[in-house]
């Protein structure tokens, strides 16, 4: 499968496995990171590849995709503006009425636990639940 296909389940794993990989250093280190505490998170997660080689996290809807710049990792959420944010880790995209992200820099680290409250309550956001 190439890289630029959609893929959704075992393909788009194996897809963004690949890109992690591929991205080595920190970027590749700092995405397997956010992956797994997706995973933790919901382990009803879907893994998709999307948009060109996107890696995106579904359940009941799109909760985030996983981006790789040069000097950030971006985590963006769908409908973040919904998602309640106690913890403040939004850190990009504020300004919208829709999506809001994270920009994970080099050296910089998540809390984990916010994090994953965050992941549940985009999931929340969707339904998700009610529709399983």
């Amino acid at each position: 499968m190439s890289m630029s296909e959609q893929a959704s389940g075992e393909a788009a794993s194996r897809l963004i496995d690949r890109r992690i990989l591929e991205l080595e250093g920190w970027r590749g280190e700092t995405l397997a990171r956010m992956r797994s505490l997706i995973l933790e998170a919901d382990p009803e997660m879907v893994e998709e590849w999307k948009w060109m080689g996107t890696p995106v996290w579904s359940h009941g809807g799109i909760v985030c995709t996983g981006e790789s710049y040069k000097n950030v990792v971006k985590l963006t959420f769908a409908k973040g503006a919904k998602v309640p944010d106690p913890s403040g880790l939004f850190n990009s995209s504020l300004e919208g009425n829709t999506r809001r992200a994270i920009d994970v820099h080099e050296g910089e680290k998540v809390d984990a636990r916010a994090f994953k409250a965050l992941v549940k309550a985009a999931v929340a956001v969707n339904g998700a639940k009610g529709k399983r």
